[in-house]
């Protein structure tokens, strides 16, 4: 059986949240629609995995979004992606995915540099926690700007309150930390991190 709140619909899927829609969003999500019907008896360049687990790359879903940047929040994540300060090499067409960027916290998470360059959005922040249990998120990954310690603990509260597991792509350290370890295989949930190879 799967652990609480891994796959807990039983369809086969991982429904995915992102916090912060950079750069890095922008590949995963490019990425996942440009792979999703990879054959697996053939070897991809680019992808390491087209089968992990027993999930293809076709069964990632994104499902919610969350970011500050005014000129991100309310678009759908397809359009998103190419907003704001978003300045990835494009290779694929990301279909409209109905996928609203909603305000999260913003905390620590824009910095100095980063704030002389974007506008705060000034929507009320959702509760994410809330979002993440309505949409049945399996896993939340945060790609927050690098330096962002005190939103990313938010973020990882709000999933171990939801039941969803929780991938840290940037270098703070949670995973790396028995403490938030502990709180994870409490719930028997997921912690992946800290900071992922070739973002």
């Amino acid at each position: 059986p799967f652990p609480a709140g891994a796959n807990r619909r039983g369809d086969g899927k991982i429904r995915v949240a992102i916090a912060g829609i950079g750069n890095c969003a922008n590949s995963l999500v490019q990425g996942v629609h440009y792979y999703k019907d990879a054959p697996e008896d053939k070897f991809i360049p680019g992808l390491m995995h087209v089968n992990l687990g027993g999930y293809h790359i076709g069964d990632v879903e994104f499902v919610a979004a969350f970011d500050v940047d005014a000129d991100k929040v309310g678009k759908d994540l397809s359009e998103a992606i190419w907003s704001g300060q978003n300045n990835t090499i494009k290779f694929t067409d990301v279909p409209f995915m109905g996928v609203e960027v909603q305000r999260g916290e913003t905390y620590d998470g824009i910095g100095k540099y980063l704030s002389q360059v974007i506008e705060i959005s000034d929507a009320e922040p959702v509760n994410v926690a809330q979002v993440l249990r309505e949409r049945e998120v399996d896993v939340l990954i945060s790609y927050l700007p690098v330096g962002s310690e005190e939103a990313t603990k938010y973020y990882v509260n709000q999933a171990l309150e939801a039941g969803c597991g929780f991938i840290n792509s940037i270098p703070v350290f949670i995973a790396g930390r028995p403490e938030w370890r502990a709180k994870f295989e409490e719930k028997v949930l997921p912690i992946v991190g800290d900071d992922i190879k070739s973002q």
